[in-house]
């Protein structure tokens, strides 16, 4: 997991699950309490991954919101212990995104950063050193597909590769693709690792929770159907 860059941060960029505010497309199906705490669920499963494949010291963590309002905040707030935390700023998606890799990078020493979201609680480990094992120059990148033309993970040598990430639409089958061509507008060599399913709507819920039967995110929406039928 070392590179002529040293030693990378993970970084994980997410919403406190308060109900109304968190995974509020699939709330719609499923009710707002339910889909906050799918929501707290897979950013607890996203947590684990992150702090098995970096050391706690290297674990950052980009918030909106307060995790102590959030459902499962007690557990959450012990998850991130010993993580750095930064609150997120910017207007749009792709900007809190950009200052979200500057503020951990920057808190590390200019370290690459390895940047998920809390939408795959599918995510292991291996696939986070992977990205990490892939930055060797800042001009490296890595792109993690979504099967909804999206990406899941975001890594990057250096965030000058960051230059033009603004420029891309978030939220479109073209988001992978457009980000892809804007890191290559800023010189970045771009690589793939695997790619993962989104949770955004039922349909995904139940894929992705079949996909890794043995995390909190399947047990709790095996709880939640079992209570439905």
């Amino acid at each position: 997991m070392t590179g002529a860059l040293g030693q990378p941060v993970v970084l994980v960029v997410a919403k406190a699950p308060v109900p109304g505010r968190a995974k509020t497309r699939l709330g719609r199906t499923v009710g707002m309490a339910q889909a906050a705490d799918l929501a707290a669920a897979a950013l607890l499963d996203t947590l684990e991954a992150a702090a098995a494949a970096y050391a706690v010291d290297r674990c950052h963590l980009a918030l909106d919101g307060d995790l102590a309002e959030a459902a499962r905040g007690a557990e959450l707030l012990a998850a991130t212990a010993g993580w750095t935390v930064h609150p997120q700023r910017g207007d749009g998606l792709a900007e809190r995104l950009r200052h979200a890799h500057l503020d951990a990078s920057g808190a590390a020493d200019g370290a690459p950063t390895v940047q998920v979201g809390m939408d795959t609680p599918h995510a292991t480990p291996a696939a986070l050193r992977e990205a990490g094992d892939l930055l060797r120059s800042p001009h490296d990148a890595v792109l993690g597909p979504a099967d909804d033309g999206g990406w899941w993970l975001l890594a990057v040598g250096g965030t000058a590769l960051l230059t033009h990430l603004e420029e891309v639409p978030m939220s479109s089958d073209a988001t992978g693709e457009e980000t892809r061509r804007a890191l290559e507008r800023a010189g970045a060599q771009v690589r793939t690792v695997g790619a993962l399913r989104d949770v955004d709507e039922e349909s995904d819920a139940h894929l992705v929770a079949e996909a890794a039967p043995g995390s909190r995110f399947a047990a709790t929406w095996r709880s939640l159907r079992a209570g439905v039928a």
